[in-house]
C-alpha cells in the first residue's frame, strides 16, 4: 500500500463541503487518480484515526478555460482530479486543519 500522504493530496474545503461536514458527517478530499476505494478507506483511517463507513469517487473532469493575453487569445483547461467523498462512523470526527 501507498503511504496515505501520496493518497490523499488535500481537503476541499468549500461551502458545500463544510455544509455536508456538518450536516452527515461526510468530508471532501482531492485523492490520488489512481487511488480506489479501498485504498481511500485505509489511508483515511490510518492517517486520522477513525471510522470510515462509506467512500464515494467522483471522477471531475477540467472545465474549458479562455484567457486573453496581450498577444490574442489562448485556451486551455482547468486541471482534471479525483475526489473522494468519505462518510465517517457515527460519533466519530477530526480536524483536518491540525492534521495536513
Amino acid at each position: 500500500m501507498k503511504d496515505p500522504r501520496e493518497i490523499i493530496l488535500e481537503p476541499i474545503i468549500t461551502e458545500k463541503a463544510l455544509r455536508l461536514k456538518d450536516k452527515v458527517n461526510q468530508y471532501m478530499f482531492v485523492v490520488d487518480s489512481a487511488a480506489n476505494k479501498i485504498e481511500i478507506k485505509q489511508a483515511i483511517e490510518k492517517r486520522f484515526g477513525v471510522k470510515v463507513t462509506q467512500v464515494r469517487i467522483v471522477n471531475v473532469k477540467g472545465k474549458p478555460r479562455q484567457r486573453f493575453v496581450r498577444r490574442g487569445r489562448v485556451s486551455g483547461f482547468t486541471a482534471t482530479y479525483k475526489k473522494a467523498i468519505v462518510t465517517l462512523k457515527e460519533g466519530d470526527t477530526f480536524d483536518f486543519m491540525e492534521n495536513i
